[in-house]
């Protein structure tokens, strides 16, 4: 996990960027603090308590719920993630990590310049169709990554069949325990 900062309006906000769930985490406190305006942590903090606090009196279940929608969510972006992965390169991101025979690592350090260039075609055309579409939800989505994904899938069979060579493959731009490269 990676510890960082950024900015909302002159308040900085603490964060960790999961990197195998490829998700961000931010502290609830500073951001009371910077909704309030307060300069010190100790009144965000007591008033995150204090709601905390009311909600169980009252019964809420807000907070579990709050925790359980970050998991969802965290969830939701893997599962469509996965969706799109699948479409352009016929098998899953855990499968694809395991053809190269990586466990923890990230599978986009690992992957050959076609493969990233498939995977960005993928992503672009799947954010360019969800915001033509306007979608919102899980289900639209869907249906964004599918059609996304198949526009990169159908460019990486037109390159294959023109090339006689996978773009899918076990090979490592970086091989297996090496970590990745400074920026």
């Amino acid at each position: 996990m990676n510890n960082d900062l950024t900015l909302f309006e002159d308040y900085d906000i603490r964060r960790v960027y999961d990197e195998k769930t490829e998700t961000w985490y931010f502290s609830v406190v500073d951001i009371i603090r910077a909704l309030l305006q307060q300069p010190d942590f100790q009144t965000a903090r007591k008033y995150w308590n204090k709601l905390k606090e009311r909600l169980g009196k009252e019964g809420s279940e807000s907070v579990t719920k709050c925790n359980r929608l970050k998991l969802e969510a965290a969830d939701g972006k893997k599962y469509l993630t996965d969706i799109i992965h699948r479409e352009w390169a016929g098998l899953k991101v855990l499968e694809h990590k395991a053809l190269k025979g990586l466990k923890s690592q990230n599978l986009r350090d690992h992957m050959s310049e076609a493969e990233l260039i498939f995977t960005a075609l993928a992503e672009l055309s799947t954010r360019q169709i969800a915001e033509t579409m306007n979608a919102t939800g899980m289900d639209e989505n869907k249906v964004a990554r599918k059609k996304g994904g198949g526009i990169a899938r159908k460019a990486r069979r037109n390159l294959e069949d023109k090339t006689g060579r996978s773009v899918v493959t076990g090979e490592n731009f970086l091989p297996p325990g090496k970590k990745k490269l400074p920026e």
